[in-house]
């Protein structure tokens, strides 16, 4: 709206205590600056009374001069206050300009000690205020990566243990990939470059944990750029992802699915980078998929000695890292025990098989990357609930999901697909279920 210079303005001056004591208590003022230039307001102090340097028509200035002020006392209402401005505005508008409406905008004064440190005192613009919820922690983004890591290598390790050191190159691969396309894609972007807060390296790992160990090596390059560069960084970057990158990019790789689900036998060691005549098995997951139990013991199923991938075969480790990050107070129990509990009691009285439910069950805990997920994928915190409830909610989802996709669904494994549908649900369970206010449930009993 264009500005009329005969149009009377009314200035009100706030006035910010920033939380020091001894402060005489001016917030209760307002002062009306009537044909005042805007831009020219002169900062208040504590000690003294509010002032401003009136220009008058002509241009010359006359010097500060008392502005007529409007003391609110607590028991004054809003339409008390707009009434005294009024008369104040009337008195100080000319005849002709009667008819005009004012113009109010809001002056941010600072509050000092003494005119010396009015300058630099704290003024509204510069207070900035995050969203909720206000949290007070020395955790910072890399400690809490470090903890996921720590927490994912022994099972890491035993993958190199059990198929080989071509398991490592296959880690380098993801993770170097990974961290390059994050700094390159923040230089390009001209943000700050975070690869330092090991966020891309945690991403690379649960890359690689979810590959075999004969994956041909392009793969892990393209699913480090789907995971960093499409899922991750065209949404914002660290944060702001709707889906978790390493799941999403697994997904986007099942499009060649003979490559992706190629096995090797536990003890069967690849090395180096290329591939020679691979034979691929059968996995316990994709047995049970077919409708008949793995041929291998239950014991070797839980101790790792079986097909499988990466960091999917060794479900003690998997646990002992979920335990570790418990500790740590890096995830909660609420999505993994949710997640767990669902599979195990609908694979036990809903079998698929015939023959003991719970040896049926067991195997459904034990195959594939049941554990993995739970732990390490659905916990994760940019794409998971932020109440209790709804972490719950959030998990038992994920389970229900799990089991579906492993009964009637294409691949053999159905935790990925789980968790991303339950990924873009996250906005409407924090909807759905709200938080207690402060203070505990609001009581509506009858007086």
């Amino acid at each position: 709206m264009k500005k009329n210079k005969k149009t009377p303005e009314v200035h009100v001056l706030l006035d910010v205590t920033d939380g020091q004591e001894n402060a005489p208590d001016t917030s209760g003022e307002i002062v009306i600056l009537p044909d005042s230039d805007w831009g020219r307001e002169k900062e208040v102090s504590r000690d003294s009374e509010p002032t401003e340097v009136v220009i008058p028509e002509d241009g010359q200035t006359e010097g500060p001069t008392a502005p007529p002020s409007v003391n609110i006392e607590p028991e004054d209402s809003l339409e008390d206050v707009s009434e005294e401005i009024g008369d104040i505005q009337g008195d100080t508008a000319s005849p002709a300009e009667d008819s005009e409406e004012p113009a109010v905008t809001v002056v941010e004064s600072a509050a000092a000690e003494d005119d010396e440190t009015a300058e630099k005192a704290p003024t509204l613009s510069r207070v900035r205020v995050s969203p909720a919820p206000f949290l007070r922690t020395s955790d910072r983004t890399s400690s809490l990566m470090l903890d996921v890591i720590i927490a994912l290598l022994p099972a890491y390790l035993w993958g190199i243990y059990t198929f080989g050191t071509r398991v490592l190159t296959v880690g380098v691969v993801c993770i170097g990939c990974c961290v390059l396309f994050e700094a390159l894609m923040q230089l390009i972007l001209r943000r700050p470059v975070t690869i330092f807060d090991l966020s891309a390296v945690v991403t690379g790992l649960l890359l690689t944990m979810g590959f075999s160990s004969a994956v041909p090596i392009w793969m892990p390059i393209v699913g480090a750029f789907v995971s960093i560069v499409i899922v991750k960084g065209l949404f914002g970057g660290l944060g702001r992802n709707l889906l978790n990158p390493a799941l999403a990019a697994r997904v986007l790789l099942l499009v060649w699915p003979s490559q992706l689900h190629i096995f090797t036998a536990p003890g069967e060691r690849l090395t180096g980078i290329g591939l020679t005549d691979v034979v691929s098995v059968t996995t316990p997951l994709d047995a049970l998929h077919s409708g008949t139990f793995p041929r291998v013991m239950l014991s070797d199923l839980i101790l790792g000695k079986t097909a499988g991938c990466i960091g999917e075969i060794f479900p003690i480790l998997l646990l002992a890292g979920g335990i570790y990050l418990l500790a740590r107070r890096v995830i909660t129990w609420h999505i993994p025990v949710a997640f767990i509990a669902t599979v195990a009691c609908l694979t036990f009285f809903f079998p698929q098989i015939e023959g003991s439910a719970l040896n049926f069950m067991l195997c459904e805990l034990f195959s594939g990357g049941l554990l993995l997920g739970a732990i390490f994928m659905a916990t994760d915190p940019v794409t998971s609930p932020t109440t209790t409830y709804g972490r719950l909610l959030f998990g038992v989802g994920c389970g229900v999901l799990t089991v579906l996709f492993r009964y009637f669904g294409y691949f053999a494994e159905g935790m990925p697909f789980a968790i991303l549908v339950m990924n873009l649900l996250v906005w409407v369970i924090d909807r759905v279920v709200v938080p207690t206010p402060f203070g505990g449930k609001i009581s509506h009993g009858k007086s």
